[in-house]
Formats: structure tokens, sequence, C-alpha cells
């Protein structure tokens, strides 16, 4: 029998897509079920990123099974206020660019609040959207997300538990983490209608999505925590029928994930050893060393202590060398010496390294340490930016802008000799007249990347690489000029595995952070997997078999201390060395479009995670450094 805290049913599927896959499914056969009694079937659908994978699956079912969904009455949760039904950001074209325009829902069968209602009309027309779901004796199927404070639909944190569709104030917070979608914060309505959770909770039938590492302490509260109004998704515990739909990431906190053996009967591996005797230490702030058998009996790990001679000693060394191990000043292994513990092979030295950076300033902030060491220590490393980017501003700046003017002229020269001729003049118009989430013109975008080209390169020169050591791979899957990506495609596996064969690395690094808020760095990594998998099948005894690939994280979280395997100390000079690389990239400094919900700065956060790193090893009993750099390695 399995123990858990969850006071809300928890299903928890390996990705996003598995768990929209099967979400679908369900749906779609609560539809084909209702079709055969002559039913209609209401459908309360949500917008946001979370639910645009179970929409694009249920589209695939109605196509690929030739159904019709004539049947089907939508209700959509929200809508921002005010905002124009032409808006790219409108709700209304949210769904029919995602659901509506692909299946054959009636239009007069759906019903979305209008943004553009006036404000002296909202409470009726509010009353009124209440007033068309009670004929049919309520929502079926409600979809909801999860905002990072907790609200479902717009209903933040303080909405009445009994309240029903209405305009709503939006916190601060919520309005940053859809700022992407706009062109500043002061363009983010600060008003939106909204269902009221009185209205949610009638619903029959709820699935709530949420997918990632950022959704995941929010999902803990609500699904374990006492009911308040101060996290609305809380009042879920309260439903008949409510299940949270959830990727492995985003239920890394529920207490069944992250401390199992405090639930039920586990299999001590070696790695939830490690996990349980660091958060032991953790828990009760005591170095690893210092943790005795009493303190093992006290706080539900008996069981681990009796599968270890039921004494702790032994059980604590284990732990300490294994984080004592994974520390080296030496990324690229340490020359002419055999240290069998180490991280790294001191063999072959030195190494040819690939930094795959997602964007043109990853590799600076997120392994810039690193970065700088592997190059000091004389390792032949390469830096490929898989998408592109914007501006760079340091002593290298004279130099940065002699190539931009050059390869901005370059890019003029070729516009004009097209049939439609560009001028400067052309160009400053194109940005004065664009419109709040209009997506730029093709020559605009050249420009901006070419501002992100120009900083990456003068970071890598700043780090002291050359010209030949410097790639820009421009993947195609990233230029729709929009914040919702395409799938990576077989261009983009091609121009990898052409590097890739190009270098012949020993060592790869790239990004693991799949908490980047729109995906990108998740593609990236996909597109760097799938083509270490073929180069593998194809040519199973080349370059490959010698070659070891690293994952870092980005600038939106670390490793947990019990993931690390390799541990890259800093200096008090050399987080300072890295800081001014991170400078360089001017274009995101001050003001960045996609801050997600921490409002510092990329620099700020990363010091500040570099040095949480280093803290937690000197609290579990190691040596004490100003700053770490982490790193998990990937076996394929």
């Amino acid at each position: 029998m399995v123990f858990s805290n969850e006071k809300i049913n928890v299903k928890i599927y390996e990705t996003p897509l598995e768990a929209s896959q099967r979400i679908a499914r369900e749906i779609v056969d609560e539809i084909l079920l209702k079709q055969k009694k002559n039913q209609k079937i209401l459908i309360g659908f949500a917008t946001g990123n979370s639910p645009i994978l179970l929409y694009k699956e249920i589209v695939k079912i109605y196509k690929n099974e030739k159904l019709s969904f004539s049947n089907v009455i939508g209700f959509n949760l929200d809508e921002y206020y005010p905002i124009l039904k032409t808006a790219p950001q409108n709700y209304w074209n949210f769904m029919h660019e995602h659901l509506f325009n692909h299946v054959d829902v009636l239009a007069e069968n759906i019903h979305i609040p209008n943004g553009e209602w006036a404000k002296e009309e909202i409470k009726d027309k509010c009353l009124e959207y209440e007033e068309l779901i009670h004929p049919f004796g309520g929502i079926d199927i409600q979809i909801l997300g999860i905002g990072l404070n907790g609200h479902i639909g717009f209903n933040e944190p303080g909405s009445s538990f009994y309240s029903k569709t209405r305009l709503i104030h939006l916190d601060y917070n919520t309005r940053l983490a859809h700022v992407g979608y706009f062109s500043s914060i002061n363009a983010v309505p600060i008003f939106a209608i909204t269902a009221g959770i009185d209205t949610i909770m009638h619903s029959k039938k709820i699935y709530l999505l949420a997918w990632g590492l950022d959704k995941s302490k929010v999902v803990a509260k609500a699904v374990e925590n006492n009911i308040t109004e101060q996290l609305p998704a809380s009042v879920l515990q309260r439903h008949h029928n409510c299940t949270f739909i959830l990727d492995n990431l985003a239920a890394s906190e529920l207490t069944s994930v992250k401390k199992p053996w405090l639930m039920n009967t586990v299999e001590w591996t070696p790695a939830l050893i490690k996990r349980a005797v660091i958060d032991l230490s953790f828990n009760l702030k005591k170095s690893i060393l210092s943790l005795t058998t009493n303190d093992y009996l006290q706080n539900g790990l008996s069981e681990l202590l009796a599968e270890n001679g039921g004494e702790s000693y032994q059980l604590n060394l284990s732990v300490f060398y294994q984080l004592r191990d994974t520390i080296t000043g030496w990324p690229g292994g340490k020359p002419n010496v055999v240290i069998p513990a180490h991280p790294e092979r001191s063999e072959p030295f030195p190494k040819k390294v690939i930094i795959f950076s997602p964007h043109p300033d990853d590799d600076i902030i997120s392994m810039g340490g690193t970065f700088i060491r592997l190059h000091e220590h004389g390792h032949n490393v390469h830096v490929a930016y898989q998408t592109s980017g914007n501006i760079a501003v340091t002593d290298e700046f004279a130099q940065r802008f002699i190539n931009f003017g050059e390869n901005f002229i370059d890019i003029i020269k070729l516009e004009s000799s097209k049939e439609s001729k560009i001028n400067i003049q052309d160009l400053k118009k194109s940005l004065e007249n664009k419109v709040t989430g209009q997506k730029d013109a093709e020559i605009i975008r050249q420009i901006k990347g070419l501002i992100r080209r120009c900083e990456a390169a003068a970071t890598c020169k700043y780090v002291g690489l050359k010209d030949d050591q410097i790639h820009f791979l421009n993947l195609p899957f990233y230029e729709t000029g929009e914040i919702i990506k395409n799938p990576y495609s077989e261009k983009d596996i091609l121009i990898t595995i052409n590097l890739l064969n190009k270098i012949q690395p020993q060592q790869i690094y790239c990004a693991g952070d799949l908490a980047d808020p729109h995906g990108t760095h998740k593609v990236c990594l996909e597109v760097v997997f799938e083509s270490l998998r073929r180069i593998k099948q194809q040519n199973p005894n080349s370059w490959i078999k010698d070659c070891w690939v690293w994952l870092y994280k980005g600038a939106w979280q670390e490793w947990g201390i019990e993931e690390i395997e390799m541990a890259i100390p800093m200096s008090p000079e050399q987080v300072i060395q890295k800081r001014f690389g991170i400078y360089i990239h001017q274009s995101q400094k001050d003001i960045v479009p996609f801050k997600g919900s921490d409002n510092r700065e990329f620099w700020q956060r990363v010091e500040t995670r570099n040095a949480d790193t280093a803290n937690k090893y000197a609290l579990l009993g190691l040596t004490k450094y100003a700053a770490m750099e982490a790193f998990v390695r990937w076996h394929f």
C-alpha cells in the first residue's frame, strides 16, 4: 500500500506530451459518449502555455478519427481587460489558433469573455455569462492551469471561494509572468474578466495541468497544505472529481516524490541514500559527519539505518566522500595524474570541447567560470550558439561596433538588392509603428539577431577564443518571430550533426535547464541528444565513444546538491571575472522581456545561485568556497 500527503488526486507522467495525449483521449471519449446519448457537453477551456499541447492532441485525434465536435459547447475561463479582439494576445485568437479553427465546434457554441465590453456593462455581461451555463447543468469538464501564486483562471490570492464571473485586478507578479506576450510590463492589462472560484467548483470534472519545475512548489502547496484563499488552487481539495495532471518536474516537490521514504517502504538505491542523508543534514542544520544514529531514528530513516548495519558512521562517511569527490578545479580533467574518483578523465589532455548555448548568453551566465577555466587550462574550447540573439558592450565595444557596422551594411545591401527596396527610414518606421505583440519584420529580426551575435562574439573574445572557435547555428525551429517556437526538424538535427562531426569533441556541455519559460532550452537539448544518438547509431566506434556530455542549468534554477556530479569552485576574483563577461550582454541587462517571476538581472541571479551552491556544500561539512558551478553527466 502506498501512502501519500496528497489531498487531491494526482497523476504524474514522464513528459507534458505523454500527459496531454492521455487527457486528450479521455476528453474526446467523454465527447463521444455524450454524442451517443444525443447530449451536449460543456467544456471549460483554459489559455496559457499549459493546455497548448492538450489542444494539439485533441485536434490530432479529431482529424485522425474523422470525428465531429458539434455537440461541444465551450466556455472560456478568462480574458484580459481591456483588450481588442484584433490584439494578438486576445484569448479569442488563442483559442481559435490552437483549437477552434481546426475542429467543427459551432460558432454559436463558443463563449469567451469579451475584452471590449463597456466597463459599465461588465457586471451585467458577467451575470449573463454565468446564466448561459445553468441551463445545461453546469460545466462537464473544466480544464485549468495554475499560476505561480496559485491562481486558477485569473482568481488571484484573496479571491473569495464564493466568487462568480467578474472583473478582477491582476497581481503584479501575474502581469510580470505574462510580459513576454507584450512589449513591456506597462502594456500588460491590469484587469481581467475571469470565471469565479465558485463557478469553477461547480464543474463536474476538473483537470488541472501543470508542467515544469517552476510550478512544482505551488503544486505541492495546493495539493498538500491547508485550504486558504491566499492560495486559490488549494480549494480544489474540496472538489469531488479534480485531478492534477503533472509531468515529472511539476511533481518533484510532492512529498511522495521528494521524500518517498516518509510515505512507504522504498528500495534504497545509492542515489536515494545520498538524497535522504543530505536532506536529513539540511533539515537538522548539521554537517553530514555530525549526524548521529538517533538523528536517523527520529526522522523516519530507521529503515535506511537498519539496511546499513544500524550504525550511522559509515553511512555518513560514504555520502560525505561522494560529495567531496564531485569538487574539482579541473573541469577538463587533471593532466598527468590518475584520480579514480575524479569527475572527469585525465586523458586525453587537452580536450576538444563544445559548449552548446541555447541563447547567446547562456554559456557565460550558466557556466562562465568553467568556460574560462577550460580555456585557461589549454583545452580547445568551441562555443555553439544554437539560436539567434542581441547587443554587446564591454572594453571590446569598438571592435564589436566595427563588426556590427560591417554586417549591418551587408544585410541592407542584401535586402536592397531584392525586389522590395529597404532603407534606414523604413526600418525606423517599422519599429515606431509596431503594434504591441506584433511579429517583427524579418529584417528587424535579423538586426536583433546580429546585435546578440556581436555580444556573444565579444564574450568569447573576452574569454580568449578565436573566430574559428565561435559557431552560430541559428537553428530554424526558433525563427518563428513569436514566443511560441516550432518543434525541431530534420534541418536542426543536420546542422548540429555537421558541427559535432567537424569538431569531434571529447567533452560537450549542454543546457539541461528545463525551467526556461518558453521552452527553447528544452528543444535545444533534445536537438543535441537526438544528434548524438544518430551519430552513435551510425558510427559507434568513431569519436563519440570517447565523448562525455555534461549538463549545466541556466539562469532559472540549479541542480539539487544530491544530483551534482561535478562542482567547479570559484574564488571571489573569478566571480567578478564571470560578472564582467555577463555585462557584455548589454541587451540582456536592466530590462529583459523574459525574466519570468524573478525581477533581478541575470548576473544577480546567477551569483546568488552559485554562492548558494557553495554555501550548501559548506553546510554539509565540505570546504567553503565563494561560489560553485554545478554539472550532471548525461549517459547516452
